[in-house]
């Protein structure tokens, strides 16, 4: 008789006991009908559950957040490493890409704000999220990487206007403490710049949803490779070719960074929740995202010395950082939608414990484990 894979999960049947089942003579009575002998083992002749659906509704709860929250995703980014740019430009003299990029990473900073709190709904939700600090939540940490992140940038870039608007800003006495707090800011400004581009990753990650969470070992080194695109991408949109050595040094970096992160994660990761990655708007993206980035970093290193390849490059990468922010954030939410990426990786995980001896960890049909 045909058994079932999952046949190894049963428990033993009880031994048979002699002498029951007899009729006259010692005859054993013969039982007629469906399920003679081993029945409890006949493979099931219902088809395997396809699941589009749990009872109407999908196991994982898909987060209530919007294209505000995938557009903070991207500014972050930007922000984040237009500050370590910043930074390296102050320490090799290059005033011009030093006042760009702490400017644009200021207006990303800000714009990012924007958006976070029109997706919160009230201002008042950041400000109560910045009463504690919790080392276990990442949306805590966020908040306070976001303002340590805000405040060094934004005295760094009050130093770059007031010498762009020739010291016309009201200042009065405290210009001379803007003039002596504005280096060490910028360089605090780097120090919070990568955490406040990869926070997000690790805030993604440790939800539920079955794409995200498959992503949690590498989503971290995507999205800092994808914050060195576009913040190299604006330099070069924004900065001389004379001055953007460094931002076509970050770009190249940034890319190579970017297509091999995104390999070795999806080579990790479970084929299934994979799946939204390629398929529908985010497969879209994803694709497009490849092809400029390759592209911009082409253009950075090989016509960088020209301006109108230069601008063209930065937009290209500033563009494939965008599509990899929007393209993940619209896997995970697909993902949510059906119980399909939810349900089979977790029957694969509990076959591939079962196979390797482990049976404490969840509830079981297999054999009771007895203590000697």
């Amino acid at each position: 008789m045909t058994s079932s894979e999952f046949d190894s999960f049963r428990p033993p049947e009880p031994p048979r006991r002699r002498g029951r089942g007899r009729g006259r003579g010692g005859k054993r009575k013969q039982r007629s009908g469906f399920g003679q002998g081993e029945g409890n083992r006949e493979m099931s002749m219902v088809p395997d559950a396809e699941f589009s659906s749990y009872y109407g509704h999908p196991v994982v709860k898909p987060p209530p957040w919007d294209e505000k929250v995938a557009a903070y995703l991207f500014l972050g980014g930007v922000a984040g490493g237009s500050g370590v740019l910043a930074a390296g430009a102050q320490l090799t003299g290059r005033d011009e890409l030093r006042r760009n990029a702490r400017l644009g990473g200021l207006g990303a900073v800000g714009l990012g704000a924007i958006a976070l709190v029109a997706d919160l709904g009230r201002p008042d939700r950041f400000y109560n999220m910045l009463r504690t600090f919790k080392v276990t939540s990442p949306m805590s940490v966020g908040s306070w990487i976001l303002s340590a992140f805000s405040g060094a940038l934004g005295v760094a870039a009050v130093g770059e206007i007031d010498r762009m608007t020739r010291s016309r800003l009201p200042l009065g006495v405290l210009r001379p403490v803007l003039r002596a707090v504005e280096a060490p800011a910028g360089l605090a400004a780097a120090v919070a710049g990568p955490p406040l581009a990869v926070y997000t990753a690790v805030l993604l990650s440790d939800t539920a949803v079955p794409t995200w969470n498959a992503m949690h070992r590498d989503l971290p080194f995507v999205f800092v490779s994808s914050a060195s695109l576009a913040s190299s991408g604006l330099a070069l949109v924004t900065t001389r070719t004379s001055e953007a050595g460094p931002a076509r040094t970050l770009a190249a970096l940034g890319v190579v960074g970017d297509l091999t992160a995104m390999r070795i994660m999806e080579h990790r990761m479970d084929p299934v929740t994979a799946e939204p990655l390629h398929d529908g708007t985010a497969g879209k993206l994803l694709r497009w995202s490849e092809r400029l980035a390759l592209a911009g970093g082409i253009g950075a290193l090989a016509g960088g010395r020209s301006r109108p390849v230069a601008v063209a490059s930065g937009l290209a990468l500033l563009a494939a950082s965008a599509c990899t922010r929007f393209g993940i954030f619209d896997a995970g939410i697909e993902s949510a939608k059906n119980p399909r990426y939810t349900i089979e990786p977790q029957k694969r995980r509990l076959a591939a414990r079962r196979a390797a001896g482990i049976t404490g960890d969840s509830i079981t049909t297999g054999p009771p484990v007895t203590e000697s």
